[in-house]
């Protein structure tokens, strides 16, 4: 770990404990962490930062369960069972403090590219290439007029109705470690194009993360087109 991924962690511990804060006393986060109450004190006030293996502790310890119980309190779901996620991929702090927590929880591989879809994926898969220092790459269901030449991954979702998804060509090299990254997972139709492109370009999959599976059929659809590791941080 370089100390620009030391710094991070520390930091987004820090913003863990202070999430955490929020709803209970100094006393009752102490019993929560273990830690005790006057440092948790100055770490929360930014007077210091936690060393590196508290910084571990805090996010191992309840990072995943803070960020999910964050996650569901952002997530809509309306009559017919269609979920709003604006307020979660509006919320850099969270996404932020979510992709420490994908990276400490689960230990992908460090990814040379971070790989997602346009256009509500972006904003996690930059939290995501931002904790790496990785490059982010986005796939659209349109072609920019000035690229030349586009990998594409096509899948024909019903009879007469085809859903693509181009990206172009130079994003990612044969080779680089790539880690697929999305919102939220419903059929897994856009998860496993995005695979198909990293398979086309020879790339290596390091793994495949989602901060919210809205179908568990979806996931598993997922999970059967790599053999890479698929997580997911909540589900609805």
């Amino acid at each position: 770990m370089n100390r620009i991924e030391k710094a991070t962690l520390q930091l987004r511990a820090v913003e863990i404990l202070r999430t955490r804060k929020e709803s209970l006393t100094y006393d009752e986060l102490a019993a929560e962490t273990g830690l005790p109450a006057g440092d948790l004190n100055r770490y929360v006030n930014g007077h210091v930062l936690p060393g590196l293996e508290r910084a571990r502790e805090v996010v191992a310890g309840f990072g995943r369960e803070t960020v999910a119980a964050e996650l569901d309190a952002r997530l809509r779901t309306d009559e017919e069972g269609y979920v709003d996620n604006t307020d979660v991929v509006f919320d850099q702090s969270l996404l932020d403090i979510a992709a420490v927590v994908l990276a400490e929880d689960v230990g992908f591989d460090r990814p040379d590219v971070v790989l997602t879809a346009a256009t509500d994926g972006i904003t996690f898969a930059s939290a995501v290439a931002r904790y790496y220092g990785a490059r982010t790459a986005y796939a659209k269901k349109s072609r920019e007029t000035a690229v030349e030449e586009f990998v594409e991954a096509r899948q024909r979702v019903t009879p007469g109705i085809e859903l693509t998804y181009s990206l172009p060509a130079s994003a990612i090299d044969a080779g680089d470690r790539v880690l697929v990254v999305d919102d939220i997972v419903r059929s897994g139709e856009t998860q496993c194009l995005l695979l198909d492109i990293a398979d086309q370009v020879d790339a290596e999959v390091v793994g495949a993360a989602v901060l919210v599976v809205a179908d568990e059929s979806g996931l598993d659809s997922v999970r059967d087109a790599t053999e890479a590791s698929v997580v997911a941080l909540t589900s609805t």
